[in-house]
């Protein structure tokens, strides 16, 4: 018998605490779907979702990161126009200079205010959770 599962994802929002207001950090994909995108990929087969989420980070952006916290699971079927995903979310801190990586082809820093409007996948939902919780401390609401 055939299963056809999501896949599991990660997804990590990076916080650069060496640097006024605390920005985070968001890649420029490589691949289509092309944009704006927070740090992450899917998880190899064998691996936890904390193993993939640091693998990703560091390939990415060539931080090593601290996570906070795991923030949130994002599940909605339409949330990668590639296939369904599964995506687990942590809150992480690094120090230093990102640097694009892997299947990046940029890296910038981001305040709050002056975030891209060309997000992919779901991560404009991601981003609004995360400044909510991170401003007003509400979390995410399951749906």
């Amino acid at each position: 018998m055939s299963y056809r599962n999501p896949a599991p994802t990660v997804d990590i929002i990076i916080e650069l605490v060496d640097r006024p207001h605390r920005p985070i950090v968001l890649i420029e994909r490589h691949n289509p779907p092309l944009g704006w995108a927070i740090p992450g990929g899917f998880v190899d087969y064998g691996e936890s979702v904390e193993v993939a989420a640091r693998r990703e980070a560091l390939e990415e952006t060539g931080l090593h990161v601290e996570f906070v916290e795991q923030f949130h699971v994002y599940s909605d079927p339409n949330r990668d126009p590639r296939q369904h995903t599964i995506s687990v979310v942590f809150l992480a801190l690094a120090n230093g200079e990102p640097q694009a990586g892997d299947d990046a082809k940029g890296v910038e820093i981001f305040e709050s205010w002056r975030v891209p409007g060309n997000l992919c996948f779901d991560h404009d939902k991601i981003l609004r959770d995360y400044w909510r919780y991170r401003y007003y401390g509400i979390r995410p609401r399951l749906d």
